[in-house]
């Protein structure tokens, strides 16, 4: 999976690395919406869900990094219709 993932243009292998990085369960119920400049946008139901995942920015900022070295930096979560920021 890393191999593949590398040989994307990073902006791609981000936005395809999400699944792999939140698992099944917030994958499907998420969206990576872009990569840009170390920031990803994930757009996420509602309120209740981007609070819940505040809390695992950290460590998938961590698990990107062991995927794909040092590209994200950063991860805003994005209620649809709504955009708010999340710290590192």
């Amino acid at each position: 999976m890393n191999d593949l993932l590398r040989a994307q243009p990073p902006e791609e292998a981000v936005l395809l690395a999400w699944p792999v990085v939140c698992g099944n369960d917030v994958a499907g119920r998420t969206r990576a919406l872009s990569f840009a400049e170390g920031k990803l946008t994930v757009e996420v139901q509602d309120a209740a869900w981007k609070s819940q995942l505040n809390g695992f920015t950290l460590r998938y900022v961590s698990v990107f990094a062991e995927l794909l070295g040092p590209l994200v930096r950063e991860i805003t979560f994005q209620v649809v219709g709504k955009e708010s920021r999340v710290a590192r």
